[in-house]
């Protein structure tokens, strides 16, 4: 691996706003920056007076080549940083991303637009509103919605043409009073439009102007002597003067501003971003963004306010935070506010992000006691069992069949104390004929781990068979003809008194009956019991379909399993018609089978 000759490059930075890549040797972008000065900011990863912590020197320790592009000023920088970040997805940037497809409000783009909630943004659709964190508040705008207008829901291509030529009649959201029958033309568009721009309002947080309206109607009403159409009027207004009641906390001469908030510890950032407009706090989000390097808290903020100012759309002149951002944004004012409302919108924030820190940490040390707990039964079965390691993958292996008929053995897995069930796998036994228990736990204990081989997979810890002596002895001999005996320890557990045994000892363990390690032995074996039955149930269900189909004269076994394949069930096959019949058995045969159906149907 070739050095990095970071003097000559060096050389060649000038000391100028801009953008920095570092390459790996595989020329992959590992890291890209922003700094006001490039030749400083670049010259500082290499200078050996810094004194680096960890993962900033694993960067260093990769870099084998550099790029830099000249902005004209620290803002644009931020922009073109921003934008590589998203490009090339660095492993040691921290990564604004959510993963969550937050949902939006849409109102459509066409006659009569619905209201609709969508979590991908197609501008053709319409116009969107959101994205929205808080779900729970954006059904409660909903609700408003339906309690305060009447928009239709329907799919109905509402075109002037198909209303007066008639082509639709109202449906039950009329007829209950959702609704006003624009299909029927009962309702003109000119006023559905005047309901969906005071949604419109509401959604920009604009309440003002939804309560002029509603006040207008009312007073328009009474003086027309429609008292019942005043009084539906007034209840409106006082819904909606209710929903700001609860919604607004802040002053309503606070316009539009957007505020952040941001705390740290020694792993992560936590973010909280409130959006106010016209006193209405119309969106709220906190997040978590795992440290990469030695960012700062500023240079953080900073990447972040752009971030969803950008995702939210938003085009406030103001932007409150808790500490200084690292760069001049163009056209928007950055304050620290000291006293007022705006102070206590800062507050809230702040309030929020601790709040939100506080829950993660809960929620990982609730995790980590979880993880604690099972490490210690991992431990117990380790100390009790004697193992040389801890057992943090085991495998369970049980036979079922009845009367011995349909056997079918089963394997559960278990890693880290808990079930990984896309690892169950069931077996069929394919060399042992009637119920040998012994032969066929050879079997898929055999077939078991030479697949694990072939495939190079993780072998388990521990082996656990669900059987005495006989089962396990058989076990080992398999692990002993694939060399892996010895290598992966292996008992057997009797059912009638829960004895432990090991592969060549007749004197078994007893585990005292209380002890975890013994539980999770117990539930390992019930476990593959489970599995196992359930299989076997099936297998059976189906041979007994085969041999009704068999009953049927001029069907085989082999035309039964075909049958049932194609079609699933017995029912099914009653239910094809004969032209299904015939693609899949042929004509003759087909009508000979619709024939002996028929008779049994009548039967």
């Amino acid at each position: 691996m070739t050095e990095f000759d970071y003097k000559s490059a060096l050389a060649k930075v000038p000391e100028l706003p801009g953008v920095y890549r570092y390459f790996d040797d595989e020329g992959t972008v590992i890291y890209v920056g922003k700094a006001k000065n490039l030749k400083n900011r670049v010259s500082s990863y290499f200078a050996k007076s810094n004194q680096h912590d960890r993962k900033t020197k694993r960067l260093v320790s990769q870099i084998r080549n550099l790029e830099f592009t000249i902005a004209h000023t620290e803002f644009d920088a931020l922009l073109l940083e921003n934008t590589l970040i998203k490009q090339f997805q660095p492993k040691f940037n921290i990564l604004l991303r959510d993963d969550k497809m937050y949902p939006f409000i849409c109102i459509t783009n066409e006659a009569f637009p619905k209201i609709i909630t969508i979590r991908r943004i197609d501008k053709k659709l319409g116009t969107f509103f959101g994205p929205f964190a808080n779900q729970k508040a954006m059904h409660a705008i909903l609700e408003m919605f339906n309690q305060l207008y009447s928009f239709r829901t329907c799919n109905l291509n509402l075109s002037e043409k198909n209303i007066q030529d008639r082509k639709f009649k109202v449906c039950l959201e009329y007829h209950i009073g959702n609704c006003k029958g624009p299909c029927e033309g009962l309702q003109t568009e000119n006023d559905y439009l005047k309901e969906v721009d005071q949604a419109k309002n509401i959604l920009k947080g604009n309440m003002s102007l939804p309560k002029q309206y509603f006040e207008e109607r009312m007073l328009e009403a009474a003086s027309k002597l429609a008292f019942e159409e005043a009084q539906e009027f007034k209840e409106k207004l006082t819904y909606l003067v209710n929903f700001q009641s609860k919604s607004t906390v802040v002053n309503p001469n606070i316009k539009d501003v957007d505020v952040f908030s941001i705390v740290s510890d020694e792993n992560a950032f936590y973010f909280n971003f409130m959006k106010v407009l016209n006193g209405f706090i119309t969106q709220t989000q906190s997040l978590e963004v795992k440290k990469k390097l030695d960012e700062t808290d500023e240079d953080v903020l900073t990447m972040m306010v752009w971030e969803m100012r950008d995702k939210y759309e938003s085009e406030a002149k103001e932007v409150i935070t808790n500490i200084p951002l690292s760069v001049d944004l163009k056209g928007v004012e950055n304050t620290i506010p000291q006293i007022g409302d705006k102070k206590k919108l800062l507050e809230m924030s702040l309030k929020n992000v601790l709040y939100f820190k506080k829950e993660k940490a809960d929620r990982q040390a609730s995790e980590e006691s979880a993880g604690d707990a099972k490490m210690r039964i991992l431990l117990t079965l380790k100390n009790d069992l004697q193992l040389k390691a801890i057992p943090r993958h085991i495998e369970c292996f049980d036979n079922s069949n009845i009367q011995g008929t349909n056997p079918v053995s089963a394997m559960v897995c278990f890693k880290n104390g808990l079930p990984s069930k896309k690892d169950y796998r069931h077996f069929t036994p394919k060399t042992v004929e009637g119920p040998n228990d012994f032969a066929t736990m050879h079997e898929v204990v055999t077939r078991r781990y030479t697949r694990l081989i072939e495939e190079e997979a993780d072998l388990p810890d521990l082996i656990i068979i669900d059987g005495g002596k006989g089962q396990l002895s058989a076990s080992a001999d398999a692990l002993k003809n694939l060399g892996l005996y010895g290598k992966i320890p292996i008992i057997g557990i009797a059912k009638r008194l829960e004895e432990i045994y090991f592969p060549e000892d007749s004197i078994p363990l007893y585990i005292d009956k209380k002890s975890e390690s013994l539980k999770l032995i117990q539930r390992l074996r019930d476990e593959a019991h489970r599995f196992g039955i359930t299989k076997h149930r099936d297998k059976r269900s189906k041979n007994f379909i085969i041999s009704q189909l068999e009953s049927i004269d001029g069907i085989g076994k082999h035309t039964a399993e075909k049958l049932l394949k194609h079609f699933g069930t017995v029912s099914n096959i009653y239910k094809a018609t004969p032209a299904e019949l015939e693609s899949l058995l042929g004509k003759a045969k087909a009508i000979k089978l619709r024939e002996q159906l028929n008779v049994i149907n009548d039967q």
